[in-house]
């Protein structure tokens, strides 16, 4: 059996978890969580310790990953998920504004970003960025979606990157 699958996950105080059928509902301080069990996988749950296991010996490795979603939903109700982005040049700076995320990234315009719901941006300065949120893949994918707007390029290093992101710079050219 897959070795994530076999390690138990433990649901902190004022935590609801909720199995109607395949549905999974997580609820906690930060907020409510939903996802579908893949049929491939059973969960057992007792007293307050929840155990995932695969209906068939084949299913090993959906019963690791379903472990792993289920650990996140209960970690992002709980403590909640964040990601850090820095903006590196001259003149590239971000605000909120409302329910968007104005950034000026060297364009001839500016590019204003919808935030999603279930997803709270904060600038604490002008070249920082946090995104935090409960659910870890829509944190990470809107984090993404940000940088993409502007990489990071590998001569000066220009454009938005992840806090803790290093890149890696190209030598100039030589005449």
């Amino acid at each position: 059996m897959s070795r994530i699958a076999k390690s138990p996950i433990e649901l902190p105080k004022g935590v609801e978890f909720n199995n109607d059928n395949g549905k999974l509902r997580v609820k906690g301080a930060k907020g409510e969580l939903e996802m579908d069990l893949h049929p491939a996988v059973a969960l057992t749950l007792e007293e307050g310790v929840i155990q995932v296991s695969p209906h068939d010996s084949a299913d090993m490795a959906m019963a690791g990953t379903m472990r792993a979603l289920i650990n996140n939903m209960v970690e992002g109700v709980t403590k909640g998920f964040e990601k850090k982005l820095t903006l590196v040049g001259v003149g590239y700076r971000a605000s909120v504004q409302g329910k968007s995320l104005n950034l000026q990234l060297g364009f001839s315009h500016p590019v204003d970003f919808e935030i999603p719901e279930g997803v709270t941006i904060e600038t604490p300065s002008q070249t920082e960025i946090i995104v935090s949120g409960t659910n870890k893949q829509l944190v990470g994918q809107v984090a993404a979606k940000i940088r993409g707007y502007r990489p990071p390029e590998p001569y000066k290093g220009k454009g938005v990157r992840y806090a803790d992101e290093r890149v890696v710079m190209k030598e100039a050219k030589k005449a």
